[in-house]
């Protein structure tokens, strides 16, 4: 089932690329049409963030790599909405 909305608990390290930088990043994967980043917390080093993606059959693993690729770490996955059609 192709994936259409994924719901993130991210932690990236302050340093580094702005939430600004990573929704770019984001939008380049295929099918992606609406990223959302949302700060939850801000720490000495790292930064909370909800990252919801919405698009029409997008991979996770793309999506994985690119927060990984920032330095950032996914801490759970908080909502998944995939569509048959």
């Amino acid at each position: 089932m192709p994936l259409t909305k994924i719901v993130l608990d991210v932690l990236k390290p302050l340093k580094g690329p702005s939430i600004v930088d990573m929704a770019l990043l984001l939008t380049k994967v295929r099918g992606v049409k609406n990223v959302t980043i949302t700060v939850n917390e801000v720490d000495v080093e790292t930064i909370t963030l909800t990252v919801t993606i919405e698009g029409s059959d997008f991979e996770f693993s793309e999506i994985k790599r690119i927060i990984e690729y920032i330095g950032g770490a996914i801490h759970s996955i908080d909502q998944v909405i995939a569509s048959s059609e």
